[in-house]
């Protein structure tokens, strides 16, 4: 996106880097759900549950555990991931009614 011409530039390549990440972290949540609907699918073949509270507990303890050595804070982490999971459940739900 272009900034105006009266941004300075040192705000100018912050921004731009901001842009960047922002773009990276789109295409990683895209190839995670691609991921997670293969497993939906898998779940909803086999009659598994659409959640899987231990795998989450796991995951949750060990996304805080990355959040902490990364300088971002666990707390931060852990609300992110329980609303990605929250949608993948919801995806996985929705694979199990329409098999």
């Amino acid at each position: 996106m272009d900034e105006p011409q009266d941004i300075p530039e040192g705000l100018r390549t912050a921004r731009e880097s901001i842009d960047n990440i922002d773009a990276a972290l789109i295409h990683i949540l895209a190839e995670r759900f691609r991921c997670t609907q293969q497993v939906g699918r898998l779940k909803a073949e086999l009659g598994l549950p659409a959640s899987d509270p231990q795998r989450e507990e796991r995951q949750i303890a060990r996304l805080r555990a990355l959040a902490e050595e990364s300088g971002l804070d666990p707390v931060f982490a852990e609300k992110f991931l329980k609303f990605i999971v929250t949608e993948v459940i919801r995806h996985h739900e929705d694979f199990a009614k329409n098999s």
